[in-house]
């Protein structure tokens, strides 16, 4: 860039770059190009750009137009800085808007008159700007007041970043038009305030009430009612149906209680001490992580508002929102086949330093366009009370705003002063405007502060002194909003004092019922609760095989292309006919086939599927094609679309690189569309612990906080090849730690056959359960990790432990039970028929958790003689499943149980695959050798 285009103007080199521009106009910085873009539009006079062709004469010419001349060069270097000042203004006009409830704006020292040449001479030049209220023409000093008004004002602007001219163009004329917009009208105001009072209440009245009790309230932020209210006034005209939000947990029981409208006595009881909930399951959480959904009644329609629950866990609601969102976009689309993703609107809650600072805000970010993830845009509130717990914003974030983020989607940023409600209600209405036009994410930044510490026993003062100082002095935005409006005429006194007195006597009236009903020990309190009752878990069988024509049919289908399509030449001359002779043989049936078998034969019955993770679509170990690509065209051919005329919805996406959002996404996307088989496939299953917050926050104990089940299906590669830590171990123990209370299953399963089955029960169950699987990886080809047509048919269903296959003519010779689960059984059989060895029988856990005692014991009692028990295990005694099963095994077996695996080590696994194979030798010996 030779120089930047805020510099003082210069003709000769306005010229110069004026001329590179009309030969390429990308020789240019761009915001030299943007310059000239807008003065091509404005001075027909100056020379064209390229030859242009001359028009045909009339038949009867008219007279000749009378030639101006061109404009001078003092001319063209005014009509340069003006079009530079106005470009400057939308650039950065947001740096110098009064958006700073606490302080008033400072000047930009950059947008000064004199920084692009102006003098007291040129204040009453004629100015215009074709990209400025459509090139009116206005003295220059008119036009710097009316750049000032439209471009820093309560709102600051950052749109300039937008790459796309006709959403930035339109973003523009939103913008100026706003500041020529008439008189915001009087019931809109009334309407403003009586949100303000009634979150200023709400406070008040916990404060009063629950002295000293947390509630991590919206004082100072009250601001963010008028945002949210303002945007469900207009969803009905929008065409919004539903709306899903997730928010931290500051404001949340306000946000409940005046905008979801959960019940104002069941909020008041959950504060009194000796509150009890009604839980259907589980432990419960603290009132201010809760969710709630609710229809709101508004004059134009009804909209269903859905606030998802959230642990302290900041912004990790965020991506289980954006799942279920998109899940409830499928369910509601136009005809059941077209998704119209403006009838479910995603709301997200933020702070400014968690918007800031934690890694999950851009990962949802870049999930916005996505095509399997994609919701049609966001509404994202920042809240921002310039601080973080204690941390101030300068040791909180390297970027000027909070926002800077947002920016790698070209969302339009507002800054708004948290204190203007109808600039407020103005950015709510822009917002919903341009995510419905345009499905795309936009970001509402509302500056304001937070009135008590971090939460109400937290004394911020230790902190910041002078800030809290002066915050404690202030009096409430609705108490200030009251004024202005008595003051203006909007509002009498008497009619402002009302408003006020029915929001404080509707909450004493709640609060009222509430005492008398716990006196009563009346429960109907939680009548409105939005728990999913479910049955216990039970370890009875569940009839998953399919019949022989079914199965057929789904295995031509998977393995069937048109007659025009270019398959791969590996895919036509193995992958294909290999599948085709197990169809017609009656096996082996590999892995990747069965899986296919259960979508296929799911889909036929009516049950949706959905495969999200990092390159799934193939398989990380080129097991699966679920898609297949042309190879000439790279057109995608999907057999799972083809099974039946009627089947339901297959979806299979590969994610972007990322674990927290994509589970956290497809984990809400189970919420949602409670009826598919949603999976998520790691790449390698330790990568999972990317997403362990998503993990323990959320399936694990979603359930016992929240009463929300799921059967999400997550597929993590796990076995020891001798690949190094990170391709070995899914960190099955970690998983196994966080069992409790039956409250999801976990697997190392053996064959492919019981892999179909635990796919199929996750839909034939009558409850739902998180699936988590150590999914094989030298076992996908494994030419004896196979199954037969037999154990897929009718008749069939999946085993939790499975007995073992070698039958011993005299059970009372067996003398060693070695008891394993996945991978490592086959190199133990492999050792016990290479050596013969006749007394020791082999059992398989294939369901770790919940664990099915008395089938143990029963398969045991089949081998009397047994003296010796051991639990083999390819981990590190510190990990897999040893600590968590010996205990299991020997209360079901009333014997000790002996140890053989790899010792403690800090690391999964070992680096070297010739140290990894010399491990590997010594457990499985010592699974046949240890007393």
């Amino acid at each position: 860039m030779k120089s930047s285009v805020s510099a003082r103007f210069n003709a000769d080199l306005l010229e110069e770059q004026y001329a590179l521009w009309c030969a390429d106009a990308r020789s240019v910085d761009p915001t030299w190009a943007a310059f000239f873009e807008g003065f091509e539009l404005g001075v027909a006079q100056l020379r064209p750009r390229g030859e242009a062709a001359a028009a045909p004469a009339p038949a009867a010419a008219p007279a000749a137009a009378p030639v101006e001349a061109p404009p001078s060069e003092g001319q063209l270097a005014f009509y340069g800085k003006v079009v530079s000042l106005v470009y400057n203004f939308r650039a950065l006009g947001h740096t110098q808007a009064h958006i700073n409830p606490l302080s008033g704006p400072e000047r930009n020292p950059r947008l000064a008159p004199s920084q692009f040449g102006f003098t007291e001479e040129d204040m009453d030049k004629e100015a215009s700007n074709p990209l400025f209220r459509e090139g009116a023409k206005m003295k220059l000093r008119d036009m710097l007041g009316a750049l000032e008004a439209t471009y820093s004002g309560f709102i600051g602007f950052e749109f300039t970043h937008i790459n796309n001219t006709t959403v930035r163009h339109w973003v523009r004329q939103q913008i100026e038009a706003h500041a020529l917009r008439a008189e915001d009208p009087a019931d809109r105001k009334a309407r403003a305030l009586g949100w303000l009072i009634e979150a200023d209440s709400f406070e008040n009245f916990l404060g009063k009430k629950f002295l000293g009790e947390k509630r991590f309230s919206l004082e100072g932020g009250e601001g963010a009612m008028v945002f949210l209210n303002a945007i469900l006034e207009k969803c009905p005209s929008e065409g919004v149906l539903e709306i899903e939000m997730g928010m931290a947990h500051r404001g949340r029981l306000n946000v409940l209680a005046n905008f979801v409208r959960k019940s104002l006595t069941t909020i008041l009881y959950e504060f009194t001490p000796n509150y009890m909930p009604d839980l259907v399951a589980g432990d419960g959480d603290v009132k201010y992580h809760l969710g709630y959904e609710s229809v709101r009644e508004l004059p134009d329609g009804k909209v269903r508002v859905s606030l998802a629950a959230n642990p302290s866990h900041l912004e990790a609601v965020n991506a289980v929102v954006e799942g279920k969102a998109r899940a409830r976009q499928r369910l509601i689309g136009d005809d059941g086949v077209k998704t119209d993703r403006k009838r479910v609107l995603p709301i997200l809650l933020h702070g400014d330093a968690a918007f800031a600072g934690q890694g999950s805000v851009a990962e949802v970010l870049n999930l916005s366009q996505l095509p399997g993830y994609r919701t049609g845009g966001t509404i994202h509130l920042i809240i921002n009370n310039q601080i973080g717990f204690t941390t101030m914003p300068a040791d909180a974030r390297s970027s000027a705003y909070a926002t800077d983020v947002a920016k790698m989607i070209e969302a339009p940023i507002l800054h708004v002063n948290g204190e203007v409600p109808m600039e407020l209600y103005w950015a709510a209405q822009f917002a919903l405007e341009f995510r419905q036009k345009f499905g795309r994410d936009v970001v509402i930044d509302m500056y304001c502060y937070r009135r008590q510490g971090h939460n109400e026993t937290d004394q911020a003062a230790f902190t910041q002194p002078h800030i809290y100082k002066h915050i404690q002095e202030r009096e409430t935005i609705g108490q200030i909003y009251k004024k202005q409006l008595v003051g203006q005429g909007v509002l009498s006194q008497e009619e402002a004092d009302k408003i006020e007195k029915d929001i404080w006597d509707r909450f004493e009236a709640g609060h009222a019922k509430m005492v008398e009903m716990q006196a009563s020990g009346d429960r109907s309190v939680f009548s409105g609760s939005t728990a999913v009752e479910q049955e216990d878990y039970n370890h009875a069988p569940v009839p998953t095989g399919i019949s022989r024509d079914l199965l057929q049919h789904v295995g031509k289908v998977l393995t069937t292309v048109p007659e025009s399509f270019n398959l791969h030449p590996t895919l036509a001359k193995r992958f294909i006919p290999r599948r085709q002779e197990a169809l017609q043989n009656g096996g082996p049936v590999d892995w990747a086939f069965a899986e296919s078998l259960a979508w296929g034969a799911l889909l036929t019955e009516g049950h949706q599927v959905r495969l999200s993770g990092q390159d799934c679509r193939r398989g990380t170990f080129s097991q699966r094609h679920a898609v297949f690509y042309d190879s000439e065209s790279r057109a995608r051919y999907i057999p799972l679309e083809h099974v039946s005329p009627t089947q339901a919805k297959f979806c299979v996406y590969n994610s972007f690189l990322s674990e927290f959002a994509v589970l956290g996404f497809d984990y809400g996307y189970s919420i949602g569309a409670p009826n598919m088989l949603t999976l998520w496939e790691a790449q390698f299953g330790d990568f999972s612990n990317g997403a362990q917050v998503i993990i323990d926050q959320f399936i694990a104990s979603a359930e016992s906080k929240w009463q929300t089940p799921t059967d999400l299906v997550l597929l993590l590669p796990h076995g020891y090849e001798g690949m190094g830590p990170e391709h070995s171990s899914a960190r099955l123990e970690r998983f196994l730690q966080l069992c409790a209370g039956k409250n999801m299953i976990v697997g190392n399963f053996t064959t492919p056959a019981q892999y179909f089955h635990a796919l199929r029960r996750q839909k034939m169950r009558s409850f739902r359960k998180p699936l988590v699987l150590m999914t094989p990886k030298s076992l996908l080809t494994r030419p004896e990790a196979v199954s037969t047509e037999a154990d897929f048919l009718e008749g069939s269903c999946f085993q939790e432990v499975l007995p073992d296959p070698v039958h011993h003519e005299d059970p009372m010779q067996v003398t060693r039970i070695v008891f394993c689960s996945g991978k490592v059984y086959y190199d133990l059989a492999a050792y016990r028929q290479e050596h013969n060895i006749t007394d020791t029988a082999i059992l398989r856990i294939e369901q770790l958790y919940p664990f099915h005692d008395e089938l143990v014991a029963a398969l045991v009692a089949q081998y009397p003689g047994a003296s010796k028990f051991v639990w083999c295990q390819e981990e590190p005694l510190n990990m897999g499943s040893w600590s968590y099963i010996f205990p299991r095994l020997e209360k079901a077996l009333d014997r000790r149980v002996r140890y053989a695996g790899r010792t403690r080590a800090s690391s999964p696994a070992a680096g070297s695959k010739a140290r990894s194979y010399a491990e590997q030798k010594a457990l499985i010996e010592a699974a046949f050798k240890v007393v």
